[in-house]
């Protein structure tokens, strides 16, 4: 492969990781159908890779991308008014009275082929789309991962716990759904809002998720995926300021970003929060999360988002590890299982348990937690057990637990970090 070549492939896999929501995002608005855009979409990529390779990388991928795509779905939607214009003429003489043009459609809108056109807005126009109420709340998250953020179906199926097969199924249900029931593509009216915010701030709080941890690939960090959740978030609390919720995410994920810098060391390996030199934590982006939950703390009755902020914001403010105020920790988790009855909730209270309590304590509350089929395929569960195993010094035990996290585990950088894990209690 040519050095040009090369850099055409690397440019086009950058606008794909980093502009595909975007591109989509305006292409819908226009064409009015999930599948015609998502294979308008694909079709300017895969043009995208003989044109710049003929004449150059464009100054502004996104723009040439959304034109691109853009121009693909109005030949399309034309190819289909002359279809149906011309389909009566098949069938009957023409005469006074025949369809018009656009054989009762509405004519195509007009191009705008201005990169001003693009504005972000549009990727949270069509969370809200894909969030409508008609859908069932696990389509709604599915299909927003995949659409607008780009998620890979495999990688949304291992975050929902499900099969890439049944992850695959939900989407294609979702967007058929979508089409039937006519749902319009845009930020619903204020009084709308309140009955889709929780399926939204889900879909954000999951892509924010299944970017700080990457379910697979050689990276523990998906940037693009985490950027685009602050940015979503963002969007949402300008939206809605005054939704204590909202604030909460928003608050949580700035907490969480803040050690974005310290979770692996030079040679990216994965390093532990009691590893982490947390003088290079983002002090700016912690006070900027601790303003926010005491504003919606303030507005109303905390829920999931903000307790979980709260719990971040206690990690954040510890000088040291040893300093962490494990039983305030324990105390929001409690509080949290009342409002979020989450099996991960109770797993990630078992660990602060552990810290307040022992490792003792902290393990029979893992175990408890093995029969719950929603945590089978969970790599986390036995990974917590082998740490607990180890502290506990019944290191055969953690070897068995340690294994069949590994087993679980897709990502390299965990691996790495398990298999580390795993010497320490086999030996070389």
């Amino acid at each position: 492969m040519t050095d040009r070549a090369a850099e055409v492939r690397e440019a086009v896999a950058e606008a794909h990781r980093a502009q595909w929501a975007l591109v989509l995002s305006a292409t819908v608005r226009l064409a009015r159908d999930l599948d015609l855009a998502e294979e308008c979409v694909q079709e300017a990529y895969a043009q995208a890779l003989a044109a710049w390779a003929r004449d150059g990388i464009p100054d502004n991928p996104a723009a040439w991308l959304v034109t691109t795509a853009k121009r693909r779905a109005l030949d399309a939607i034309r190819r289909e008014q002359v279809f149906r214009a011309k389909l009566p003429q098949l069938l009957v003489p023409d005469e006074a009275g025949a369809p018009d043009a656009a054989g009762g459609h509405p004519p195509a809108p007009d191009f705008i082929d201005d990169p001003a056109d693009y504005i972000p807005d549009d990727r949270l126009r069509l969370v809200f789309t894909c969030c409508h109420p008609a859908l069932a709340r696990d389509a709604q998250v599915a299909l927003t991962l995949r659409l607008v953020c780009g998620v890979g179906t495999g990688d949304i199926a291992q975050a929902s716990l499900v099969s890439e097969a049944t992850m695959a199924a939900r989407v294609t249900r979702a967007k058929k759904k979508i089409t039937a029931a006519r749902i319009p593509f845009r930020v619903p009216q204020g009084r709308d809002l309140p009955e889709r915010l929780d399926a939204v701030l889900s879909v954000i709080h999951l892509l924010y998720t299944t970017g700080h941890t990457a379910p697979s690939g050689d990276q523990l960090l998906r940037a693009d995926l985490a950027d685009r959740a602050l940015h979503l978030s963002r969007m949402l609390h300008a939206l809605m300021p005054d939704e204590p919720e909202v604030s909460g995410l928003l608050a949580l994920l700035l907490l969480t970003d803040a050690r974005r810098a310290t979770r692996t060391d030079a040679q990216g390996r994965l390093l532990r929060l009691a590893e982490q030199d947390r003088t290079r934590w983002d002090r700016t982006a912690i006070t900027e999360g601790r303003n926010l939950i005491l504003r919606g703390m303030r507005l109303g009755r905390p829920g999931r988002y903000l307790l979980q902020a709260a719990i971040a914001a206690l990690h954040a403010d510890a000088p040291r590890y040893e300093d962490t105020d494990w039983p305030q920790i324990v105390s929001l988790y409690d509080r949290l299982r009342q409002v979020w009855p989450s099996p991960v909730v109770a797993l990630n209270r078992a660990v602060a348990l552990a810290m307040a309590a022992g490792p003792g304590t902290g393990l029979r509350e893992v175990e408890a937690l093995e029969s719950d089929p929603r945590l089978a395929g969970y790599h986390y569960l036995p990974a917590i057990k082998a740490d607990l195993l180890h502290r506990l010094g019944r290191h055969a035990e953690a070897a068995t637990a340690y294994r069949a996290a590994l087993d679980l585990t897709d990502n390299a950088a965990e691996r790495k970090y398990l298999a580390g894990r795993l010497r320490e209690v086999t030996g070389p």
